[in-house]
């Protein structure tokens, strides 16, 4: 669990903020979810056996002794939260959800044990479109942080019936080769043999390699959906790699399940991952509703935009006022209030504390502001205001107050020039 120090921060806010507004230009709209919940909810949504809830969840007993647990993730809670609240009463539902997340992993690059995601989720949907406008949402929000090496890989678990008729057929084929098996898959074989093919044990490689393939079991209208999601993306040109190993690490997800991966991070490249649970709602009380979702890590994102040399957008004070005098001091205050009418949207520093020209000066330019206001003595009994552009060459221009707003409103407008 770490800090983030506010010389990170604004490169968090541009990720963050990028992601909501592609979210809500897709009709996504917000829920807001407890940090805690029920120990019981995870153990039913994600299964007993899965890694997250026999050995990551930090679950407790309260003085109450109520069973609880930071949420290891925000799917359960989702639908804990749409059941409880009738959310599903008549129509679909787009929704999403941000904030961090809690599981006791064994630390390293890109795995933290408190860590922040932001998750999609779409309820009563159940056509390949939905899937398909997920993938295309995503593609987009890559473009729009500037990421390029992502690959989009896909495959479709079926129905339960279908994948309890495969765990069979995949039970056998391990039974028989049980000696080229790690202990953590020998484990997984009596609780949860798909896990197996999802193992990064490079000395396995081969004896998973070999195994069958789920899409081969499929029933017909899982095929049938999987085919029409691919159809819809090779036309709208969205590259994807069908990966017949990719399971998930959660029990409930059917048919659909994709990842986005990159190889910039280390061992722990994946950024986003979802797929469909169209059997979660009614696992946990609600009536049949089909459903799909997401969950982003930032995390990851913010640190890939770094990798990759992505901007993030200056954040910091675009104006700082300079000032010299103790009248130029009061009135500085009150100028900095009317550029705030003025420019509602812009970070407006006013110098506090006093100081020399030069020492004022060296904060402006620590701000990160663009402009320098410079009032003093002289200037007040002119009401007018030097400024002083702070990355580029340009002239200093001497502005009077009454037109200070637009005009600072107009060099603001313009993109930054680097110098």
């Amino acid at each position: 669990m770490y800090d983030i120090v506010p010389e990170d921060a604004a490169r968090w806010h541009w990720v963050e903020g990028t992601t909501l507004e592609v979210l809500e230009t897709y009709g996504y709209r917000e829920l807001r979810l407890p940090l805690l919940e029920q120990t019981d909810l995870f153990a039913r949504a994600m299964g007993e056996s899965t890694d997250v809830v026999s050995k990551e969840m930090y679950a407790f007993e309260d003085r109450n002794g109520d069973h609880l647990a930071l949420r290891p993730e925000g799917t359960a809670g989702c639908v804990r939260a749409v059941i409880q609240n009738g959310l599903l009463q008549g129509h679909a539902r787009k929704l999403w959800y941000g904030g961090p997340m809690f599981r006791r992993e064994n630390v390293q690059r890109g795995r933290n044990r408190q860590f922040y995601q932001i998750g999609a989720e779409v309820f009563g949907l159940e056509g390949p479109d939905v899937d398909a406008e997920q993938l295309l949402m995503l593609d987009r929000l890559w473009k729009r942080l500037g990421l390029t090496g992502l690959r989009l890989e896909i495959n479709s678990l079926g129905t339960a019936e279908a994948r309890a008729r495969y765990r069979e057929t995949l039970v056998d084929y391990f039974e028989a080769r049980r000696e080229a098996l790690d202990d953590d898959s020998v484990r997984r074989l009596e609780v949860n043999p798909l896990r197996i093919l999802d193992s990064k044990n490079p000395a396995m490689s081969e004896v998973i390699a070999e195994a069958p393939s789920l899409l081969e079991h499929l029933d017909d209208a899982s095929r049938e959906h999987f085919e029409r999601l691919r159809s819809i993306l090779d036309e709208a040109g969205v590259a994807y790699h069908v990966n017949p190993r990719l399971v998930r690490g959660l029990d409930y997800y059917s048919r659909t399940v994709f990842e986005c991966i990159t190889d910039e991070l280390g061992a722990q490249g994946t950024v986003c991952a979802g797929g469909r649970y169209d059997g979660l709602v009614e696992a946990q009380g609600g009536k049949p509703t089909p459903a799909l979702g997401f969950a982003m890590g930032i995390d990851r994102l913010v640190e890939l935009t770094q990798v990759q040399g992505r901007e993030a957008p200056n954040e910091d004070a675009a104006v700082y006022l300079v000032l010299a005098g103790s009248g130029a001091q009061r009135a500085g205050l009150v100028l900095a209030e009317q550029l705030r009418e003025a420019l509602p949207r812009t970070r407006i520093e006013c110098n506090l504390g006093g100081g020399s020209f030069k020492a004022q000066f060296k904060r402006a330019d620590r701000s990160g502001a663009r402009y320098a206001v410079v009032i003093g003595e002289d200037e007040l009994a002119a009401s007018k205001a030097t400024v002083k552009p702070l990355r580029s060459t340009a002239d200093q221009a001497t502005v009077p107050l009454s037109e200070l707003g637009g005009w600072l409103r107009d060099r603001l407008a313009e993109p930054p020039v680097k110098t």
